[in-house]
């Protein structure tokens, strides 16, 4: 992952639940009426300047000021855990999408909704994305997913098209392996990143995250095995976040890539690469591809104040509208939430409309499982790394299923 972007962490552990309901009652402290704050992760000087600038844009038509409290991604969680049991929470909270329900679980959020934000226009998945339990907490700018990249170089040398059914990506992968380069890399380490690769294959397939040792599941990992046993992918790709993965893509050690639009500026500073983008082959021609949603979601947290919580849901409709998440998408290599303003980035960014498909039909992470999301990412990471350097799917899945149940 790069910059800003912490789109695939896992959630806090639960017993945050146990500490929001504990902590969200009584008085806050005094507010500068005026003057409203978000609490996001934007510590990256370019992304703090280009909120900034969104956040003035809105403050100016609303005729109030508002101002961001920018902390690393992995401490946004924690820090607002503690504002609320200092009853200090801020108007706004930015969370990831996967540390959203914990909040939201514990009736730490407002229903967006409510505050007069509507869901016209929103792909379902992304709805999703920024719901728990049905209810719509969390107002996405921009998502992003992943997308099979691939130096088109190598493959017109090697006469090998861009695959689009996992058959096709295995064949060419062979083809394209060679020397010391690879034909695909992709992360399967032991963390979040994994989990986040792995979905795609898992849910084309028909797999499901509530049944993790179900025959679709282990098919999807058993593919994974076959590449490696192909050559085709290192033995390092257990050790792979998605930083290594396109590290290695750039350096000329792999001919493809699973990776994320995160990776667009960076990629763009090797001048000699000239690379393509593809949605992630399926299992079989005419099947959807299926790949996670990742990104952040702006939430109003329930301070107690319902004068204040209103104007927060303008700012945050304001910051999520059509206009702005366009300026904020081209800028960051995301795709718009809002249908009609991702139509408009189709034709602004032509070689990125791959991404646009495939966030189409992607998927939340939590829209099944909501906060019980982080037991199953645990116990498919341990898998991963179980299967891939020996085990069989079925044994190392059969375990991960039972972790995620147990919740141990």
């Amino acid at each position: 992952m790069s910059k800003r972007f912490n789109h695939c962490r896992a959630t806090a552990p639960l017993t945050a639940v146990c500490v929001l309901v504990a902590v969200l009652t009584g008085c806050g402290r005094q507010r500068d009426g005026d003057v409203y704050t978000v609490l996001n992760s934007s510590t990256d000087e370019t992304y703090h300047r280009w909120d900034a600038q969104a956040m003035d844009r809105c403050g100016e038509r609303l005729g109030v000021t508002v101002e961001q409290q920018s902390v690393p991604a992995a401490q946004v969680m924690t820090k607002a855990l503690r504002m609320a049991s200092s009853k200090s929470l801020p108007d706004i909270v930015q969370f990831d999408a996967s540390e959203m329900p914990t909040f939201a679980e514990a009736g730490g959020l407002t229903d967006l909704e409510t505050l007069g934000l509507s869901t016209r226009g929103i792909p379902r998945g992304i709805v999703d994305f920024g719901s728990y339990e049905g209810t719509y907490y969390g107002a996405a700018r921009s998502v992003n997913t992943l997308a099979l990249f691939y130096d088109r170089d190598v493959l017109d040398e090697a006469g090998v098209a861009v695959p689009t059914t996992w058959d096709e990506l295995r064949e060419a992968a062979r083809k394209l392996t060679r020397g010391k380069r690879y034909g695909l890399a992709l992360s399967a380490g032991g963390a979040e990143d994994g989990v986040f690769q792995f979905t795609p294959f898992m849910w084309s397939n028909g797999g499901d995250e509530t049944r993790l040792d179900g025959p679709r599941v282990v098919q999807a990992l058993d593919y994974w095995k076959a590449l490696l046993a192909d050559g085709s992918l290192s033995k390092s790709t257990v050790n792979w976040t998605q930083a290594d993965v396109n590290d290695q893509f750039m350096a000329g050690n792999a001919a493809m890539m699973i990776n994320g639009p995160w990776q667009v500026e960076t990629l763009n500073t090797k001048k000699s690469l000239r690379w393509g983008i593809a949605r992630i082959p399926a299992p079989r021609a005419g099947a959807d591809s299926v790949a996670p949603l990742g990104g952040t979601v702006l939430t109003v947290p329930d301070t107690g104040d319902p004068e204040r919580q209103r104007t927060a849901g303008r700012i945050v409709a304001c910051l999520a509208g059509e206009k702005e998440q366009l300026s904020y998408a081209l800028k960051s290599w995301m795709v718009p939430a809002d249908a009609e303003a991702a139509a408009v980035w189709r034709e602004r960014v032509p070689g990125l409309r791959a991404l646009a498909d495939q966030v189409a039909t992607a998927r939340s992470r939590t829209a099944k499982l909501g906060a019980g999301w982080p037991n199953v990412s645990l116990a498919l990471q341990s898998a991963f790394q179980a299967a891939l350097t020996g085990e069989s799917s079925g044994a190392a899945l059969k375990r991960a299923q039972q972790r995620a149940t147990s919740g141990n």
